[in-house]
């Protein structure tokens, strides 16, 4: 197989997903009332116009209320693709305008649309906000795919043949001292690497073709990235830097920001959090010296717009001639306006160090022609093959930092996981070019015995605990760990019939007691003073809602919500909490574990605990998986290992 024939195949199953995400999307959006749509929480309607006005560059942002369902869960998120649409008697059809959310609080949600004038039928009440489906990320996923495929020769040729392993990766010969790392001219703070981050830090400086940063949970994967821009950007002026997500991608912005680095941030100003959004392109064009010329041509053209649009044809000659003259004007206002917005635009990008944004969003139009010589793509571990090569069109050179043992990326098309897809480029890398990858191995996060297992399955026992962490308990004589054992008690898992999400209302409530205990043993009131933070993590939605309810109703956490965040693993990627208690719900006669099958997920999930972890599950049911039956047996050698019969009535 050549590495074309590789490509074609992925290319093919990047297909088969935006086929099985489309029809997954019409299923759920297009083939169903909003009566449903509302109940599965993929829309709101109706919805109150309260207020609308002008935001970050020049946008037209509108804000809405809902008016009922004000329980129901939904699926809107800032950065989400939505619809807002009118359903009015008087619309000869629905109305609609694509948007993008800013952010959802309660009841209320903030939408920025993609129109430069508000529609008339905003007015008309009706209005609605329904999911959207994501055509723009497949369009240029699909694209860089065939420029990948038909180079011939070039840059992106080679890169294709090195990342693909058919070409071996060349690297310079350098060494980097403790000392020229200090004295980095761009250096905020005295950031002093451990020797495996040092190492890591020498492959990224001297890597010709590609560098891999393999940064397992706790070994700061993103403090050695950021050494590793900032000495880049000193050797080469400029660097683009991207991740899958808008949250990955603005948590980079920032780190980057605090050491000094001028940081241009590429994307949606919808899609960004607020503390990067004054590195928007759009937040940086409003603060530009040439700004307020820019600013006074639009308004010309738009008065010029209206005096002409009042000159209606059934006028006489005279005046259509002045309607001719003022738009003539018009497209004369508007070409030196679109002039002096490229100069903008360029004058910003040339100034910056670092060119942030998503992986789609690297093929923005004002980075159209722009060459880098290195890219720097962040959570590689969870990014598409496809998605990755959109800005490897623009670089010589890429660097990538990840976990290919922690979450993979998301995919809705089961075949076209198991066909290929879910392998990512940085994880086919690092098994054909092993010495691509520097793997960090100190970490700053858990206790020894939380580490440990992880550390021996995934890591080949490569993991050493730092002294600050290796021995940190909750309190004096508590365990790092408890699993307990569920087998026999008869606690069954259920499905949901509606989302077909499963649930187990007695393992829910084991783990709130288990809580409840431990909260009881620490005292409230060092729970409190001490802030201590509390993560409960299930692998289906259905468990999150029960966990949430029963948190809800629970006495002793009524003073500590705020410290308590309830959620699926994919939701805890690069988070940590002190204590971490896990439900694992699968308990069946057939010894069926399902979801967690993916042991990625569940490493996630075990690798979050700085100080406790608490794991409830049925070993039973557990046990006919290998993954689980070694956990198992690691509890009961460390002593860590309790079955729920054991446990009295109040915990």
């Amino acid at each position: 197989m050549t590495s074309q024939d590789e490509l074609l195949k992925t290319y093919e199953l990047i297909k088969q997903e935006r086929q099985a995400d489309l029809f997954q999307y019409q299923q759920k959006v297009l083939q169903k009332s909003i009566t449903q749509k509302k109940k599965e929480g993929i829309c709101w309607y109706p919805v109150k116009l309260d207020r609308t006005y002008i935001g970050t560059g020049e946008r037209l942002v509108v804000e809405l209320q809902r008016t009922n369902n004000f329980e129901q869960r939904h699926l809107f998120s800032s950065g989400k693709a939505v619809s807002l649409f009118s359903n009015a008697q008087n619309s000869p059809q629905r109305d609609h305008v694509n948007a993008v959310i800013n952010f959802v609080r309660d009841n209320n949600m903030v939408l920025t649309l993609n129109v430069d004038d508000l529609p008339d039928w905003i007015e008309d009440g009706s209005l609605g906000v329904d999911v959207m489906f994501d055509e723009i990320s497949y369009r240029e996923m699909e694209f860089a795919m065939k420029t990948v495929l038909k180079a011939e020769s070039g840059r992106i040729a080679d890169l294709r043949e090195i990342l693909l392993g058919y070409q071996k990766a060349n690297f310079n010969e350098i060494a980097v001292s403790s000392h020229e790392l200090n004295s980095s001219k761009l250096e905020a703070q005295n950031s002093k690497l451990n020797d495996s981050q040092q190492r890591a830090l020498e492959k990224v400086l001297s890597a010709n073709d590609v560098g891999i940063i393999h940064g397992p949970p706790g070994t700061g994967k993103t403090t050695t990235l950021v050494e590793g821009i900032i000495r880049t950007v000193e050797n080469e002026k400029q660097v683009l830097v991207c991740a899958p997500s808008n949250a990955a991608i603005d948590l980079l912005v920032e780190k980057l920001s605090e050491r000094g680095l001028n940081v241009l941030r590429i994307g949606h100003p919808a899609r960004v959090t607020e503390q990067s959004l004054s590195k928007t392109l759009d937040s940086r064009i409003a603060s530009h010296e040439y700004y307020k010329d820019l600013r006074g041509m639009r308004r010309k053209m738009e008065e010029l717009k209206t005096l002409a649009l009042k000159f209606k044809r059934k006028f006489g000659h005279e005046e259509r001639e002045q309607r001719k003259m003022m738009m003539n004007e018009v497209k004369t206002l508007k070409a030196d306006a679109d002039v002096l917005e490229f100069y903008i635009t360029n004058n910003l990008i040339d100034k910056s160090d670092v060119i942030a944004s998503t992986l789609v969003g690297s093929s923005h139009y004002v980075l159209r022609g722009r060459k880098f010589k290195s890219v720097f793509i962040d959570e590689a571990a969870q990014s598409l093959e496809p998605a990755c090569w959109i800005p490897l069109l623009k670089a010589e050179r890429v660097i990538f930092a990840g976990d290919h043992q922690q979450l993979p990326p998301t995919i809705k098309s089961f075949e076209a996981a198991k066909a290929g897809l879910a392998e990512t480029l940085m994880e086919k890398c690092i098994k054909r070019q092993p010495t691509t990858a520097s793997m960090l191995q100190t970490q700053y996060r858990m206790h020894e015995a939380i580490m440990r297992f992880s550390s021996d399955y995934f890591y080949d026992g490569a993991l050493i605990a730092d002294e600050s962490v290796k021995s940190r308990l909750l309190k004096e004589e508590e365990t790092p760990i408890s699993f307990i054992d569920t087998a026999g008690c008869g606690y069954n898992e259920e499905q949901d019939p509606e989302t077909l999400s499963r649930l187990n209302k007695e393992e829910a409530e084991l783990v709130i007691r288990q809580i409840e205990k431990l909260i009881r043993d620490v005292g409230e009131e060092q729970w409190l003073s001490e802030k201590i933070t509390l993560g409960i993590i299930t692998p289906y939605s259905a468990q999150v809602e029960y966990l949430a309810r029963l948190v809800e109703s629970s006495e002793e956490l009524e003073h500590l919500k705020h410290l308590v965040t309830i959620n699926t693993v994919d939701a805890f990627q690069g988070q940590e909490r002190d204590v971490i208690a896990i439900s694992l719900v699968r308990s069946n006669d057939k010894g069926e574990v399902g979801f967690l099958g993916d042991i990625r997920r569940t490493n996630v999930a075990l690798t979050r605990a700085r100080k406790k972890l608490i794991v409830v599950g049925d070993s039973a049911t557990l046990g006919s998986h290998k993954f689980y039956l070694e956990w198992l047996d690691y509890v009961q050698k460390g002593d860590f290992y309790k079955s729920a019969f054991e446990l009295t009535d109040n915990g």
